[in-house]
């Protein structure tokens, strides 16, 4: 597929989820952030974004709980580009029942590249980074070009 150019803004939209086991992991990581994720737009999944929300007084527009349909939802805004950073504590060594709708949401992550942090310090990282709150250009399948020139027999 074709490739095209798109700019991450400055001002992230950034995906905050958290398995169970993790949450508390992540309402610490919150805590700890709290002046630089006060600059962006933050999204999460329900419970986790009624946690951080409760904790933090961080605004966050809070999605369906992951299991029920969030994950599917922050899927469909990464696909959107309304997504601009993924931030997904989750528990490696727990089964999940909705494990199918994290591994969709991982990969439409790595389709629309967009960074994506696992812990702590990978979340660290990437909010540390000069490239945080700047424009930042990233390639992404033109799938407006692929369309166009998508041939279906019928």
């Amino acid at each position: 597929m074709d490739q095209k150019i798109q700019s991450l803004p400055a001002k992230k939209n950034i995906a905050l989820v958290a398995h169970d086991g993790k949450k508390a992991a992540l309402k610490l990581w919150c805590i700890k952030h709290l002046n630089a994720l006060s600059e962006h737009t933050l999204y999460a999944t329900g419970t986790t974004g009624h946690l951080i929300n409760k904790t933090t007084g961080l605004d966050v527009i809070q999605l369906l709980s992951g299991p029920m349909g969030g994950d599917q939802q922050l899927g469909a805004k990464i696909a959107e580009h309304e997504i601009h950073m993924l931030v997904f504590f989750w528990d490696p060594l727990a089964s999940q029942p909705h494990d199918p709708d994290v591994k969709a949401l991982l990969r439409l992550a790595a389709v629309w590249n967009i960074p994506v942090a696992c812990n702590e310090v990978s979340a660290d990282m990437l909010l540390s980074s000069p490239l945080m709150n700047v424009e930042l250009e990233r390639t992404l399948p033109d799938y407006e070009k692929y369309l166009a020139t998508r041939q279906i027999d019928i």
